[in-house]
């Protein structure tokens, strides 16, 4: 907007040394502003006008409506008035609560910026969907689960694909089909209707209390069994079945192990692997798995998957090594796991899942 005034205002000047209209005529603060608005528009300056209250843009509109022509002096006088204005300005802030946490994300704790949310019963101003947008999968996918098809269908429209497409992956298999039906029935829902859903959707999510901890419990339990030792692991589950199957049930699928590494990695990652894990964890995975046959499918499915020069050189140091030691071979194991699993947070591979696998 500064580069679009900047643009306009030598040339109102020029016109002004040399102009005798006269004297500027009186105008309202509301037809500055048209003026305003209709030059920075006709140089192509981006105007974020959706984040004026709807009362304001509808003012702004009529009073554009109403006018005809303005005189040159007006114009040059209007121009020189706005940008004084500008320049005058030292420092501005986001009007309203929901701008300041904007501009504080990142800076300020989820649990504080909830509270204030809260506390303020915060009026969204803009989109809400833009804030939407930015929450996590797993909140919005308990929304959809308690929403009607009709709210979920509008969520899933107004959500990027490829978000929306992981979210319909996560609800039960009959209530997606009813919610991707009922996308194909929202062609005639009116803005202001989807603005409002927006808005109950948003206010909805920040109402929830401050989770402790970012992951849920079977994430949380998972993560440690993955890398402990294969005996407490076993021991752990074992334990788990007992006071609860359904949670054991859903930790084991969790689990991501070596012996995982062969049925859920896709061979055309094992480079990508390779080069995120040290050469010497490698060389210690194959060299135990000498002694160790539950070892031997993920070993060959590394090595088949690698250039056939470095699989044959980690073969040869693997088979001058001397007897691995238990613990050094779980070390690797996990190293190696630890860098599958950091790949698959970096978005660089996919795992198969356990439903695929099986």
């Amino acid at each position: 907007m500064s580069q679009a005034l900047a643009r306009i205002r030598p040339a109102q000047r020029a016109v002004a040394i040399d102009r005798d209209e006269g004297a500027p005529r009186p105008l309202s603060r509301r037809e500055k502003a048209a003026i305003i608005v209709r030059l920075l528009l006709a140089e192509g300056a981006p105007l974020p006008l959706t984040a004026l209250p709807d009362d304001m843009q509808e003012g702004l509109a009529e009073q554009m409506a109403r006018m005809r022509t303005i005189d040159r002096a007006t114009m040059t006088a209007v121009v020189e008035e706005f940008v004084s204005e500008l320049e005058a300005v030292g420092l501005s802030f986001p009007g309203g609560l929901e701008g300041a946490l904007a501009v504080m994300d990142g800076h300020i704790s989820p649990a504080a910026a909830t509270r204030l949310r809260r506390q303020a019963g915060v009026q969204f101003k803009g989109d809400p969907w833009e804030r939407l947008v930015t929450m996590q999968p797993e909140s919005l996918v308990r929304v959809l689960e308690e929403e009607s098809v009709e709210v979920a269908a509008v969520m899933l429209s107004k959500l990027p694909v490829a978000k929306a497409a992981d979210l319909l992956s996560k609800l039960p298999g009959e209530k997606a089909r009813r919610v991707a039906y009922a996308v194909s029935q929202t062609g005639s829902v009116e803005p202001e209707t989807v603005r409002r859903i927006g808005q109950s959707l948003a206010a909805q999510l920040d109402a929830e209390p401050p989770r402790a901890f970012a992951s849920t419990p079977v994430e949380r339990v998972g993560a440690i069994l993955n890398v402990s030792a294969a005996l407490t692991r076993d021991e752990v589950l074992k334990g788990l079945e007992e006071e609860d199957a359904g949670f054991a049930e859903q930790v084991r699928k969790a689990i991501f192990t070596f012996e995982h590494v062969p049925r859920r990695l896709l061979g055309r990652d094992v480079s990508k692997v390779t080069r995120a894990v040290d050469q010497s964890r490698l060389v210690a995975v194959i060299a135990a798995a000498q002694s160790r046959p539950e070892l031997v499918e993920g070993v060959e499915f590394l090595l088949a998957n690698m250039s056939q020069r470095m699989a044959q050189a980690l073969r040869e140091e693997a088979a001058a090594r001397s007897k691995v030691k238990d613990k050094e071979a779980e070390e690797a194991m996990n190293a190696i796991v630890a860098a599958i699993r950091q790949l698959e947070a970096a978005g660089e591979i996919v795992l198969v899942t356990q439903d695929e696998e099986d």
